[in-house]
C-alpha cells in the first residue's frame, strides 16, 4: 500500500466561467446593479446631520456615565435579564436534549425524526425579537415573555448542533456497546452520552452568552429585562443612564465569555 502524497505547490481551482468576455460582462453588471440599487436609497441629509448631533450627546453620554440617578431601575432591570438568562438556558438545554435525541437519524425512527426536525426548523426559523412580539401580545408586557422567548429560541439553537454532533459520533463503540445485547437507553447512555457531553456542556455556556446578550434585545418590545430599561433612558434622551446601561452590559458578557472558556478549558 502506497503512502498517500499531498501537492506541494498551490494550484489555482479552475474557473467557472472560462469565457474571459462573460466574466468581464458579469463583473460590468453586479457594478452597474449597485450603482442602481445606491441610488435608490433615499437619503434625507438633513435628518442625518440631525442625528449626527443626537449621536455626539449620546456618545457624550456614553464617556460619562451616570449610574446612581437610575440605578433602582437599572438593577431590578439587571436582575430581570439574568433571572431570565438562566432559567431560560436550564429550561431550553433539558428540553433540547431530547428533541436533539429524536432529531438524530442513527438513533430515531424515521417518524421521531421528522417531528423533531421540524420543531427545531421552527424554532430557528423566527427570529428572537419576532417571538418576543408573539408572547408580549399573548401574556403582556413582563420578564415570563422574555422567558418563554429565550427558552424557545434556545430549543432551536441546542437541539439543533447536539443532533448534527449525535450523527457524527464514533459509531465503533455504539456497534461495541449493541452488541453486549443493551438496550436503546443503555446504548445512549453510555455510548452516546460520553461523546456528546463535553460539547453539550460547551454549547450550553455559549447559548448563555447569547440569552443575555438577546435578554437585553427583546427588552426593547416589552419582554423585560435590562433591555427595556435602556430603552426607557434612550426614549427620555438619559444618554448618562443608557451609557451605564451599556457598560453593565458590556462587563457582564466580558466576565461571562472569561468564565464559560475557563470552564470549558477546565472540562477538557
Amino acid at each position: 500500500m502506497t503512502a498517500q502524497r499531498y501537492p506541494t505547490t498551490w494550484r489555482r481551482p479552475p474557473q467557472i466561467l472560462k469565457d474571459r468576455r462573460w466574466r468581464i460582462a458579469i463583473q460590468i453588471g453586479i457594478v452597474v446593479y449597485l450603482f442602481l440599487a445606491i441610488g435608490t436609497v433615499e437619503v434625507n441629509w438633513s435628518r442625518v446631520y440631525d442625528g449626527l448631533e443626537r449621536g455626539q450627546r449620546f456618545v457624550m453620554g456614553f464617556l460619562q456615565p451616570d449610574f446612581t440617578s437610575r440605578w433602582r431601575d437599572i438593577s431590578q432591570g439587571l436582575v430581570e435579564s439574568l433571572t431570565m438568562t438562566l432559567t431560560s438556558t436550564v429550561i431550553g438545554v433539558a428540553i433540547s436534549v431530547p428533541i436533539g435525541i429524536g432529531a438524530a437519524r442513527n438513533l430515531a425512527p424515521r417518524g421521531v425524526y421528522y417531528v423533531c426536525r421540524a420543531i427545531i426548523a421552527v424554532s430557528r426559523a423566527l427570529q428572537e425579537v419576532i417571538i418576543a412580539i408573539f408572547f408580549v401580545a399573548m401574556f403582556g408586557f413582563g420578564p415570563f415573555a422574555g422567558f418563554l422567548t429565550l427558552s424557545f429560541a434556545t430549543i432551536g439553537f441546542i437541539a439543533k448542533l447536539v443532533a448534527d454532533d449525535i450523527e457524527e459520533i464514533d459509531e465503533a463503540q455504539v456497534e461495541a456497546v449493541r452488541a453486549t445485547g443493551a438496550s436503546w437507553a443503555q446504548l445512549v447512555n453510555y455510548a452516546v452520552q460520553p461523546q456528546v457531553m463535553p460539547r453539550l456542556i460547551g454549547l450550553s455556556l455559549y447559548r448563555l452568552d447569547i440569552n443575555f446578550r438577546e435578554s437585553a434585545v427583546i427588552g426593547i418590545v416589552g419582554a423585560g429585562g435590562i433591555g427595556a430599561t435602556l430603552n426607557t433612558a434612550i426614549d427620555r434622551y438619559e444618554y448618562d443612564s443608557a451609557g451605564a446601561i451599556l457598560l453593565i452590559i458590556i462587563g457582564i458578557v466580558m466576565i461571562a465569555e472569561y468564565s464559560s472558556s475557563y470552564l470549558r478549558k477546565f472540562l477538557q
